[in-house]
């Protein structure tokens, strides 16, 4: 009885092993081998549309979502004492070609030059902001490819690559300063990564802002 004890317990403690030693092995793999990180979105480069010159706007046709095509008169403002020849200064154009994300006026407001009528997104531009400890910079290369899952389409794996690495933290950027009194708090610093994907086409559907998750091979 005692030796049918002992080789249970013996068992027991080299499927313990195993096991401690498979995630161990594991996670040495993973750090040796990728970057991994969750704190990543989808981003773009937001568009701003305004008019040439201030005055009312008597129409602007568009509507949050929808898809425009470069110089497509979307609106137009009220000529007041522009001649004929001017026309083109009270006609609102879309710059780019993409989808509307944000409507900002309505028609009968007095707009000015350089106020956001609306803005817009390329969607086949659209991209990766990954934010990755300042410890793990070192491991990171332009050109790297990365696994990328968007957490809107769960479980589909799509492919890109390093485009650039930022030359400042997040914080640098903060509003607020850092404090000069009291107890300090070494906090583990993030620093943005651009990725752009491999295939322009898994663009297509996806959501600006929404979370993803990315895996940078470094090796």
């Amino acid at each position: 009885m005692e030796s049918k004890r002992k080789v249970l317990m013996l068992s027991v403690v080299a499927v313990m092993l195993v096991v401690l030693s498979s995630i161990g092995a594991y996670y040495w793999y993973e750090s040796n081998y990728y970057v991994t990180t969750e704190d990543a979105k989808v981003a773009g480069d937001i568009v701003k549309v305004s008019p040439q010159m201030t005055g009312k706007l008597l129409e602007l046709d568009v509507e949050e979502g929808q898809s425009l095509e470069k110089d497509q008169i979307i609106g137009r403002q009220e000529m007041g004492t522009l001649s004929d020849t001017n026309l083109e200064q009270s006609v609102i154009r879309a710059p780019i070609s993409g989808f509307v994300l944000k409507k900002q006026v309505t028609p009968g407001e007095l707009v000015s030059t350089g106020q956001t009528l609306i803005m817009m997104v390329d969607p086949a531009k659209l991209y990766i902001n990954a934010n990755i400890e300042e410890n793990d910079l070192a491991k990171l290369k332009i050109g790297q490819r990365v696994e990328i899952t968007v957490d809107e389409f769960d479980g589909h794996k799509m492919y890109g690559k390093i485009q650039s690495v930022g030359k400042a933290a997040n914080s640098a950027f903060s509003l607020l300063s850092g404090s000069t009194s009291g107890t300090f708090t070494k906090v583990v610093q993030r620093v943005p990564v651009k990725i752009v994907f491999e295939d322009k086409q898994n663009c297509n559907g996806l959501l600006l802002g929404t979370n993803a998750v990315v895996k940078i091979h470094i090796r």
